[in-house]
């Protein structure tokens, strides 16, 4: 089984081959096929591999599954005795990668 971790969206994710994972959203459509170039480490039967921050010459291909939008986050901001109430809400754009290879 190989392992890697790769960093997008200024994170950095532990992956294997036919994992799914939720990434911050990529300017990709629905079934979009491309690489993560910035590795920063490679297992492969005991042997790893580790960039300088990145590895030179390696990549993750992955396949885009879906672009959704997470639950909604509500803030609230309360100043007492001042009658100043704020409520907002957010909610964060991710896409759904599947790893094909490493």
């Amino acid at each position: 089984m190989k392992l890697a971790v790769i960093e997008t969206g200024g994170k950095q994710y532990l992956v294997s081959e036919g994992q799914k994972i939720q990434v911050e959203k990529l300017p990709h459509d629905t079934g979009a096929k491309f690489d993560f170039d910035a590795v920063l480490m490679v297992e492969e039967n005991g042997n790893i591999d580790l960039g300088k921050p990145y590895l030179a010459g390696k990549k993750v291909s992955a396949e885009l599954v879906d672009q959704k939008r997470l639950k909604k986050v509500t803030t609230f901001k309360y100043h007492s005795k001042t009658r100043y109430r704020k409520k907002t809400g957010h909610r964060q754009p991710v896409s759904v990668v599947k790893i094909i290879s490493i």
